[in-house]
């Protein structure tokens, strides 16, 4: 299992992106992702380093696991 990266919200949009997610819309200092057929959205903070439990549960919100995201980057 890969550690969880250190990244900021705007590369965490980006690697969501290239796995199929869509910025729908931002609200504020968040982008909200949505992906077709999956039933979540994304809420992705615009800070510069994203906690490890907020990157942690982005993570697991989209279907993915550690290493997937972590080999997107």
């Amino acid at each position: 299992m890969a550690s969880l990266p250190s990244v900021s919200g705007a590369r965490a949009v980006k690697t969501f992106q290239k796995a199929g997610w869509v910025k729908d819309r931002q609200h504020g200092s968040h982008v909200i992702l949505i992906k077709p057929g999956h039933p979540a959205s994304l809420s992705v903070p615009q800070h510069r380093e994203l906690a490890p439990g907020t990157l942690r549960a982005l993570i697991r919100a989209s279907g993915m696991s550690v290493d997937q995201f972590v080999d997107l980057l």
